[in-house]
Order: structure tokens, then sequence, then C-alpha cells
């Protein structure tokens, strides 16, 4: 397989690709029942590869992203990677386990029986994206081991490094006919998502997803979208501000905002608008004395996306915005070697401003003010449904409301991302920002076939009931008592 954007691609890379999916299907069929012991082996290989080539991958990652700070790929790719699959070592024979059901009166006391057992589904296709790109490939893959499936893996060509690294990893520590790694640009992507997989994850824009949805529709594939959105961010008047700024600058600033959950933009009580600015731009430079030679700091990747969030800019100062630049050391952007952005506070911004348009995706963070909380929520549900919501405070009856009347994927109150991090928490959106959710227990039920058993004893429960021809006064008896409100 090419491993480049540019690459030549023809019909030979996509029979090779349903080789291989015939090759993961048969051997998942000829293995089945997949026992405790094999899927614990395949998440303890997974973990390996993370484990023993971590300052690997790091490397890997800051070169595809120009610089990008090892630390926080430490924590971000490698240690989130192996979180999720020390959750499911740890909980798996848990979650095997069949669930008994209850069943209507008195099928039970009769010695009927009811459960669910949780099957793998067979093959999963898992198409990560470029701004966590291991992370993002090997979450969903702990949930798919777990679960007792093969898993085919496309990760992003926007980091070629990367994908090319974790290709090499991955099939060096299993047999292509568990995991099977394909590199390559779009047209690659478009192939692999036409496969008729059991399941497929799709981790990345919205609007991608629709032709990936559409792609999968053909084989009726289901589907599991990890998407974005315009995450919002609201401080409430009972609020910390020095607290509030702090964190929401850790997370703005993080991977230099490019992280699906990132705080959008910020709704904020009027009078206490400079009072957060100013705590927005303490709390930028605590962190970030310098930018440029900062290794904290991380770069955006590529001159395409730096170019794309400075039209942001320029678009929303034509249309009247106050941009407000966040750069400490009053350094030279203009002369970098790399792509590295500064916070831009983006105040007094209005609908027809593409930044409150778009998913930012960086360093860029608008600013807006509301003078009651029912505009706070009107102002969120005229919007899409956003991935992650975001609330500030310590009014218990104001969080209630936000959190009663808005929808979102999932919600950290007193902090941005964290909900990402709980392995027991579902991680998913809702709309445009996606459909269905995993990580931990819920992970494993999405990548398994939740299979209903009934068990039906030696007693004829059809006849003794009423309910089998030829029909009488029993059975208009039986519907009788039934059929009461």
């Amino acid at each position: 397989m090419a491993n480049q954007a540019t690459a030549a691609w023809d019909a030979r890379d996509a029979a090779a690709m349903r080789d291989v999916l015939e090759r993961q299907r048969a051997a998942f069929m000829a293995e089945l029942p997949v026992s405790a012991a094999s899927r614990r082996a395949r998440l303890q290989r997974a973990m390996m590869v993370l484990l023993d080539n971590r300052d690997r991958l790091v490397a890997a990652l800051s070169e595809d992203f120009g610089h990008r700070s090892n630390e926080m790929s430490l924590v971000t790719d490698i240690m989130s990677s192996v979180k999720p699959i020390k959750h499911a070592l740890k909980h798996l024979d848990k979650w095997m386990k069949p669930e008994k059901r209850a069943l209507d009166f008195p099928l039970g006391l009769l010695g009927a029986r009811a459960r669910v057992e949780f099957q793998p589904k067979g093959v999963v296709g898992i198409i990560s994206p470029w701004n966590f790109p291991v992370n993002l490939t090997f979450g969903p893959l702990a949930g798919v081991l777990a679960a007792g499936n093969r898993a085919m893996i496309k990760p992003s060509e926007f980091t070629p490094v990367t994908s090319a690294l974790m290709k090499t990893l991955l099939e060096d520590a299993f047999d292509i006919s568990e995991v099977a790694v394909v590199t390559g640009g779009s047209e690659a992507g478009k192939a692999f998502s036409e496969l008729p997989f059991d399941h497929l994850v799709f981790t990345g824009g919205t609007a991608i997803a629709r032709h990936v949805m559409a792609a999968a529709a053909k084989n009726l594939v289901p589907l599991t979208l990890e998407l974005g959105g315009k995450s919002p961010t609201i401080i409430s008047r009972s609020a910390d501000v020095g607290m509030a700024t702090e964190r929401i600058a850790m997370g703005k600033m993080m991977n230099a905002g490019q992280i699906c959950l990132a705080p959008d933009y910020l709704l904020v009580p009027q009078e206490k608008e400079e009072e957060i600015v100013a705590g927005l731009k303490a709390a930028t430079a605590k962190m970030y004395p310098t930018l440029l030679s900062n290794p904290d700091y991380t770069s955006v990747l590529g001159a395409r996306h730096r170019e794309r969030l400075e039209a942001h800019v320029e678009d929303a100062r034509a249309k009247g915005a106050t941009i407000e630049v966040v750069n400490p050391a009053n350094e030279d952007f203009s002369q970098q070697n790399t792509n590295k952005m500064p916070l831009h506070i983006i105040r007094n911004t209005t609908d027809e401003m593409t930044v409150m348009q778009e998913e930012i995706f960086g360093p860029l963070l608008p600013v807006r003010t509301y003078s009651q909380t029912e505009e706070v929520i009107t102002e969120v549900n005229r919007r899409d449904r956003p991935l992650g919501l975001y609330w500030f405070g310590t009014d218990e009856a104001e969080q209630r409301r936000v959190l009663d009347r808005t929808i979102s994927g999932g919600v950290t109150i007193n902090d941005v991302i964290f909900h990402v991090s709980a392995e027991d928490l579902p991680f998913g959106g809702i709309g445009p920002a996606g459909m269905g959710s995993y990580h931990g227990h819920d992970g494993f039920k999405a990548f398994s076939h939740a299979k209903a058993i009934y068990s039906q004893p030696k007693i004829d429960l059809a006849g003794l009931a009423g309910f089998k021809p030829p029909y009488g006064d029993k059975t208009r008896k039986a519907l009788a008592r039934e059929l009461k409100p």
C-alpha cells in the first residue's frame, strides 16, 4: 500500500483490502467462540506496542506536526491509549458474562429463562484522524479487541510518518488476519469506507462523515461516528473566574486547539468580559511565557491549516471583531520555520463571521456576552448540537437548568474536555457531532452483538396460556386479562 496522499491508487489496492477483510472474517469465524484468554492476549500485545515504542511514536508525531510537545504526546496519545486497554483488561471477565433478563409472569416460575450473550461482530473498520492519531486508533481498538473482533485500520494521510510507523508496529505484533493497517490518501479512504465491515468507526469531520455514512449504507454497515462541532463554554456569574480561565486556557492551548472537544467559543456575563479576557491572558502567559521556541507548545499541522485559521481571523476583523493576540514575549511569528500560532481572543463576534460558523480546530477563541442565562440556552440550542458542553459555576439551580435544556454529546462541569478521560463514561456525539458511543463497557457493547436467548421449558406454555389453536374460552379469558388498561 502507498503511504502518501499523492500516491497512485487503483483497483488492485481496493482488491487487496477486500482480500484482507475476507481473510480476517474467515479467521474470525474459525475461532468462534473467542475466548477471554485470546482477547486478553491481543489487548496485551496492543499495549506493549505502545509501551515498547513510546519514544518512536512521540518522535513521529512531532515530525508530522512540525513540532509537538513530547510530554503532551505522552499524555494525550500514549498514556490515553494505554488507559482504555488496562481498563478493558481489568473488566473483561465481567463484561463477557451473560446478562439475565426478566420474563413476564408466570413464564419464569414455570421454568422459562432469558439472557443476553455478547458476541463479537466480526471485522471492525477504524478510520482515525490526524489530531491524535495514536489515541484515536488505539482507543477504539481497545474496545474492538475486548469484544473479540478483528480490526482493519485506516489512519490519516495527514500524519504520514505516524501512520506508517503504526502500520509497521501493529503488523509486527499481530498477524494480518487479526489487525491490519491500510495507509494512503483520500482514494484509499474512500475504498476503505466502502468495504462490507461488520461495524465501522470513523473519527473526523462532519463533512467527510456524510460520505463515509453514504458508503457504509450500501452494505448496511453499522456506524460509530465521532465528529466535532462548536463546543460552547459557559461561565456563570457564580464561577470562580481565576479557576475557570486557567482551565479553559489549558484546554484551548493543548495541541494548539486541534481537539474535537476544544472549547470553541465562550459565553460570559457581560459585566465580567474584561475580567475573563484578562484571566485568559494571564493563564496563557503563565503556561507559555514564550511560544516559538517553547517545547511545550505544539504547532498547527501544516501551512494549510494555519492559513485557514488566519483567514478566520481576517474575516472576523473585517466584519468588526476585536482581536487580542496573546503573545507574552512579543515574538515575531512572521519569521518562524514552523506553523505555530499564538492564542487569538476574538471579541464582538457576530454570526456573519466564519469563526462562528465553522469548527475552529486551532488557537482562536471567540468570546460572546450574555445578560440572562436564558440567552445562553437559546444561543446553544440554535446551533447544531455540540460534541461537548462546558459549564463553570456553583449555582446548582442554574447548572441544572443548562443541563436539562441543552443537548450535547457530553458535559464537563467546572473544567473542559475531561469527560472524555473517564473510561467508564460513554463518549460520543449527537446529531452532526456524531452517533453512537464507545469507551469502557459502552465500547465493548458497541462492538458486540447483544444476542437475545430464550429457553423454553418442557411444559407447553402456549397451550397452557390459551394461545394455541383451537382457540376457545381460555384464549378469550387470557386476552381479556392481558388487554386491561
